[in-house]
C-alpha cells in the first residue's frame, strides 16, 4: 500500500507519560503509522532549554521511548529516535544559528511568553529553540 505522506513529531521528555499524553498524542501516533511514513523523536536537547536539572533527563528519555513502544508504535513501521543520538542535528543547528537573525528569534511570541513566565531563566537554548526545531 502506498503511504499518503510523512509525519514528523517530537516530544520533550520532561516527565513520565500519562493519560493526557496518550489521549493527546500517543494514540494518534499509533493510528497514523498505518497510512503515513512516521518519524517520532524524543527531543531531549529541546528539554535542556527549560530544565532546572538534568538528573532525570536520561531516564525520562528512555521511559518516553519505551512508553511509545508500549502503546503500539511499531519500529518496523515507524522511525523512533532520540535527538541527542544524531550528531547531525546539532551540527545543522550550529550552521543555521550562524545565519539566523537574533532579532527574528527574540520577536517570536513564544519566546516573549517564556520570558514573561520565567525571566530568570533566559538562555541561548531558549532563544535558539526554533532554530533547533528546523
Amino acid at each position: 500500500m502506498t503511504k499518503k505522506g510523512r509525519v514528523f513529531s517530537g516530544a520533550r521528555p520532561t516527565g513520565r507519560q500519562h493519560l493526557g499524553n496518550y489521549l493527546g498524542a500517543m494514540r494518534n501516533y499509533v493510528a497514523l503509522q498505518d497510512d503515513y511514513d512516521c518519524i517520532y523523536c524524543v527531543v531531549d536537547v529541546h528539554a535542556l532549554t527549560t530544565l532546572e536539572t538534568t538528573l532525570e533527563l536520561k531516564q525520562n528519555t528512555y521511559d518516553m521511548a519505551l512508553d511509545w513502544l508500549a502503546v503500539g508504535i511499531r519500529p518496523e513501521e515507524s522511525v523512533v529516535f532520540v535527538q541527542s543520538h544524531v550528531p547531525q542535528v546539532m551540527e545543522l543547528h550550529t550552521y543555521l544559528s550562524m545565519v539566523t537573525p537574533l532579532g527574528k528569534l527574540t520577536d517570536l511570541p513564544t519566546f516573549k511568553d517564556k520570558v514573561r513566565e520565567n525571566p530568570n531563566n533566559i538562555n541561548y537554548g531558549l532563544v535558539g529553540y526554533p532554530v533547533l526545531m528546523a
